[in-house]
């Protein structure tokens, strides 16, 4: 595919399970258009500390009870084990942040989607640096020390380009987003919800896409904005989405990946297929929550 055409501002927090829920939407995106798309992440920051979440009734146990319905209604894994305590977001989305200034936009992502997968499946603490420390080891990113990573976590580079994208996040008030009612003022200013998108041409022309939305918002988006980006069709082979997209997709990613327009999602086929991948040495399965993770041999 060619070079970009399109790109995409991404307001998103590792804790919000709406932006993880929202996985297999992006990963079609991902897959329909590849490297015409050009991804850039922007951390919400929904909360310093878990005092807003605690005020507003939220427990260990209600959370855990609430991933499970995420995960029922939209098929990304959850866990089910409840946290020994609520946690706040910022001191995660800094670890972002700082994967993106010491090491680039592509292990900015990684560690990104490290963080939602251990935030959704584990009772691992995203406040806490030993656990943070304990989820980058358990996936481990080529050329990064978790140790080291965290640790720049206080630096003022850090802290001063999360105050940038904390500020950008906040710039929702008299927008398209706020006309749909997808927006949220939690802190004081009018914020894009995650997983908001906001698509601009080279030319100028930008679309949003407010909050959770499905594929078919952002395909219509997309189409507005652009008739010449050429569309992948829905994939026949499991295997070729592992090897489009920058991650280990989930089987609901990859189910998604597979669908045609207007068909109907069939994730028992899908994982049917990645089993018979798995049984020719082609892709390894990972448990991980209620589903799995599919690598490549």
């Amino acid at each position: 595919m060619s070079s970009p055409t399109v790109s995409l501002t991404h307001f998103s927090d590792p804790h919000c399970p709406w932006a993880y829920s929202a996985s297999p939407a992006h990963a079609v995106l991902r897959w329909r258009f590849g490297a015409q798309l050009d991804w850039r992440l922007v951390l919400i920051g929904l909360s310093e500390s878990p005092d807003r979440y605690v005020k507003s009734g939220y427990t260990p146990t209600r959370s855990a009870q609430g991933f499970r319905t995420f995960g029922r209604r939209f098929g990304m894994p959850f866990g089910g084990q409840p946290r020994e305590r609520v946690t706040g977001t910022g001191t995660a989305c800094r670890l972002v942040v700082a994967a993106r200034l010491r090491h680039g936009a592509d292990a900015e992502f990684a560690v990104f989607r490290a963080l939602q997968l251990a935030q959704f499946t584990t009772t691992l603490l995203l406040d806490d640096p030993e656990d943070l420390v304990a989820v980058l080891e358990q996936r481990p990113i080529a050329g990064i020390d978790a140790a080291a990573l965290v640790a720049a976590i206080g630096d003022d580079d850090v802290e001063a380009a999360y105050q940038a994208d904390r500020a950008e996040s906040r710039t929702a008030a008299g927008t398209p987003t706020e006309a749909q009612g997808r927006e949220a003022n939690t802190d004081g200013a009018v914020r894009y919800t995650a997983p908001s998108i906001i698509f601009r041409t080279t030319e100028g022309a930008s679309l949003e896409v407010g909050g959770f939305q499905p594929v078919e918002a952002y395909d219509t988006a997309l189409a507005n904005l652009d008739v010449s980006l050429t569309r992948r069709p829905a994939a026949e082979d499991p295997v070729d989405v592992l090897n489009a997209l920058p991650y280990a997709p989930v089987t609901r990613e990859v189910a998604a990946c597979m669908t045609t327009n207007l068909g109907e999602l069939d994730e028992e086929a899908a994982e049917r297929a990645l089993i018979e991948a798995a049984a020719a040495g082609r892709v390894r399965r990972e448990a991980v929550g209620t589903s799995a993770l599919w690598h490549l041999v």
